[in-house]
């Protein structure tokens, strides 16, 4: 996993135990990588995209140039994980409700950031990507 290149990253609340899980079932996705929002590289390309540090799931797309958060993440992600569409849909469309149990669930104090589209990766976030990769890349390495 060493040279593993990573297509894609996702940022997740790594301080979830649920949202660890599901990180770490990503890794059978050979191309998508995760990393914690507390991670140093995620700040960067998140002021980078969106201007802000939304507290929110947000898988980033550097050969897409596309950047989905929030609902459009989950969404997303179900898609790529091969689930069936209504799933996809159940996750997309009661994003804010499982967001809300699994907050309680893991005792986080704060909900979700109001992110919850897909949008163009922009330059500044896109010259960021490379670190977010790295930092999926360590993890991975480090959860083998």
């Amino acid at each position: 996993m060493d040279g593993q290149s990573f297509d894609a990253v996702l940022i997740y609340d790594g301080e979830c135990p649920y949202c660890s899980l599901a990180a770490r079932a990503l890794e059978r996705l050979e191309t998508v990588g995760a990393v914690s929002w507390y991670d140093d590289a995620v700040a960067p390309f998140l002021r980078a995209q969106f201007d802000a540090e939304p507290f929110a799931m947000v898988l980033a797309d550097v050969t897409e140039g596309r950047v989905y958060a929030g609902r459009s993440a989950a969404a997303e992600l179900a898609r790529r994980a091969g689930m069936p569409t209504l799933v996809g849909r159940l996750v997309r469309n009661n994003y804010d409700a499982i967001a809300g149990v699994v907050g309680l669930a893991s005792g986080r104090d704060r909900g979700p950031a109001n992110y919850h589209r897909e949008y163009d990766l922009t330059p500044a976030a896109r010259d960021c990507f490379e670190s977010l990769a790295t930092a999926a890349r360590k993890r991975s390495i480090a959860s083998s």
